[in-house]
């Protein structure tokens, strides 16, 4: 026992150095980095390139769920737009890169440059239209996403703690209310302060840094940081700029014409003590929320593995006496008084009531399971970072269409198992239940957000890709699976189920099924609410994630705390006398689904700023399928632990 502890204790902190280690190193590799060059350098090296491209992608808000395309507000756009090969991911989180028309030389600074000019008549309704939906971002605090070199261009700012804060977005602009109420991109701004007055930011510095490579093994330089500062210009005289003045001022009421005028200024900084691969850094450690409270963490994991060790220890422990003295029962001449979980050894397997849905539900969530497990590990090892946009997703998509045989072996083996016969809706069930649940949801929340006009909505072509990989790869595959488990026999059970069930004794509070299911789902939960407030502000406050080194570490102590903890009730049921623990097992770890959706519900009324019907029913669209894949997810963990325990403990002891 001492020796098991031992080992396990060691892996864990092994694996816990591991993971932290791997959770600094995120960049993919093989990610090639493109040198620059001067162009009027004579001898250009070969694979320099001198043009820098500036690429624009979604404007999102923290305020709604809503994503808008770059183009919608009518910014200045390229005649000649591209658009960047985009992967599954990306497109299934809403992601919209374009070229922009913001083109610079490497090394040639520009001094308020024009980018275009934009009017706007109150007589016109589309100019009408077209403002109001600007301001309105305005209102609502939508940002900009900016890219240069594949990293994300940044507005840093000091913050009141005297921390700098760098945002990897800026805002279109600010806005004070009638009763001189500011949004808080105009405290950067003193000049910021008429009421019921939009303030355009129509002008950026933006800061280039480059760490050159003259003397090493490349030529050029490599860019490692882009940075800008937004500013309010309003430019009266578009022949001669001076970017200087007072602040771009659009009134609430619209009544006057207006013209605006987009200018930037670039510049360029040598900086050799910032290396490329780690060009990141500065983004990630000075991000609110992401400064992760590491004694607080560590703290919590401590506390689940110590309680995990002890519940372990406590069952074998007491198994091990109750094995001992019933062994010891049936070598005496009393050997037909028997008690405590041996006396339902005769109904222990009997099949349980609606054992086709059961099957169906523990089909899926292998399939969840080892989907899940290989992308953390991937992403633990650098596979899927950030710098590699919409990776994480794509992965797991193409994982979970690939592992569609596992989900319909284990369904059909279990359901052969429970005796059942209708083998055609056992396999039809697993290849569609729970994945058309999904789909019917995904396909509302989209159709929400074809009529809001978001860049978040799925085009048509994507939707039929999506189809035809479920239908095309995803259920051939589980059908194969469900031949290969039809064809095996059922497993074997260490016992003989009686004939004729037997009366289950009145139960107390505490060996109720309700209560102990309630009380299953808290240490699992208790585990992964930490991660679980960092994985919420990276979907919904738009935060970059990359903690992938913990959040596998908690994935492992998740799976060792919900099998631990759902075999210690379904031990307390059989001392009671209770023999019903096939759902029961399932239901008590997968109740931490429940206590995840009572979580985000916390996080959406006390965290968020969203307003607006169609985003809050878009909130919890989205978090009911997080809901119920992690429902399918811990209630087969649960499940299969607790199989495991009762084949292993009534083999173990003499039955007559």
């Amino acid at each position: 026992m001492n020796l098991f502890l031992g080992i396990r204790v060691c892996s864990s902190l092994v694996l816990l150095a591991l993971c932290v280690q791997l959770c600094c190193g995120f960049y993919l590799p093989g990610l090639a980095p493109i040198s620059f060059c001067e162009p009027d350098v004579q001898e250009k090296p070969e694979n320099c390139k001198s043009q820098i491209e500036l690429f624009v992608n979604r404007l999102d808000s923290v305020e709604s769920v809503l994503p808008y395309e770059y183009n919608v507000f009518d910014f200045c756009s390229d005649e000649k737009e591209q658009r960047p090969s985009e992967n599954l991911g990306q497109v299934l989180f809403g992601e919209r890169i374009a070229s922009s028309p913001y083109k610079f030389k490497f090394g040639k600074e520009v001094v308020c440059k024009p980018t275009c000019y934009k009017s706007y008549n109150p007589a016109v309704k589309e100019d009408n239209d077209k403002l109001n939906f600007l301001k309105k971002g305005m209102q609502l605090n939508y940002q900009h996403h900016w890219i240069i070199d594949n990293m994300p261009v940044t507005w840093c700012y000091d913050m009141e703690d005297g921390h700098q804060y760098c945002n990897p977005g800026f805002p279109i602009g600010c806005f004070v209310t009638t009763d001189g109420r500011a949004k808080d991109a105009c405290i950067i701004n003193s000049e910021f302060n008429k009421k019921n007055t939009f303030y355009l930011f129509n002008h950026v510095d933006i800061t280039i840094t480059y760490h050159s490579g003259s003397g090493e093994n490349w030529p050029g330089a490599r860019l490692v940081a882009a940075k800008l500062v937004p500013k309010s210009y309003k430019h009266t005289d578009k022949d001669h700029l001076n970017c200087g003045g007072p602040p771009m001022e659009i009134p609430g009421t619209f009544s006057n014409k207006v013209d605006l005028i987009y200018t930037y200024s670039v510049k360029f900084e040598k900086n050799n003590n910032i290396k490329w691969a780690s060009r990141w850094d500065y983004i990630l450690e000075t991000m609110p929320h992401t400064n992760i409270q590491w004694f607080s963490i560590m703290n919590s994991l401590v506390i689940v593995l110590f309680l995990s060790g002890m519940v372990a220890m406590i069952m074998l422990r007491t198994l091990h006496k109750d094995i001992a003295r019933y062994n010891q029962i049936d070598s005496s001449e009393d050997a037909q008084e028997e008690f405590g979980w041996k006396l339902v050894h005769g109904d222990i397997f009997r099949p349980p009531k609606k054992g086709m849905l059961l099957s169906v539900f523990l089909g899926q969530g292998t399939q969840i399971f080892i989907m899940t497990f290989i992308t953390l590990f991937l992403a633990c090892l650098g596979f899927l970072s950030p710098a590699n946009r919409g990776a994480l997703m794509t992965c797991a998509v193409v994982l979970w269409v690939l592992l569609g045989t596992p989900a319909g072996y284990v369904s059909a083996r279990m359901y052969k198992t429970f005796g059942g016969e209708k083998w055609k809706t056992n396999v039809l069930l697993t290849a569609l239940l729970c994945p058309g649940v999904i789909f019917m949801d995904f396909f509302v929340m989209n159709l929400i957000l074809w009529n809001e006009k978001s860049s978040a909505a799925i085009p048509f072509g994507t939707l039929v890709a999506i189809l035809s990989m479920w239908f095309g790869i995803s259920v051939p595959l589980t059908f194969i699976g469900a031949y290969f488990g039809f064809k095996q026999r059922p497993i074997e059970h260490p016992v003989r189920t009686n004939q004729i069930p037997r009366q289950i004794p009145e139960q107390s509070l505490f060996t109720k099924s309700f209560p102990g299911i309630i009380m299953g789902g808290i240490l699992p939960f208790g585990c992964i609410f930490i991660q679980l407030f960092f994985i919420l502000n990276s979907i919904w406050s738009h935060q970059m994630y990359y903690m992938f080194g913990f959040l596998f570490l908690v994935f492992i102590i998740l799976l060792i705390t919900c099998s631990e903890a759902t075999i210690l009730l379904c031990y307390f049921h059989l001392c009671a006398e209770d023999y019903h623990w096939w759902w029961r097992s399932f239901l008590t770890s997968s109740f931490t689904a429940v206590y995840l959706f009572i979580y985000a519900v916390h996080y959406f009324f006390s965290k968020l700023l969203i307003t607006g019907t169609a985003s809050t029913i878009l909130y919890f669209g989205y978090t009911m399928i997080m809901v119920l894949i992690f429902f399918l997810f811990t209630g087969t963990i649960g499940f299969f632990a607790c199989y495991w325990f009762v084949i292993r403990i009534y083999s173990v002891v003499k039955v007559d």
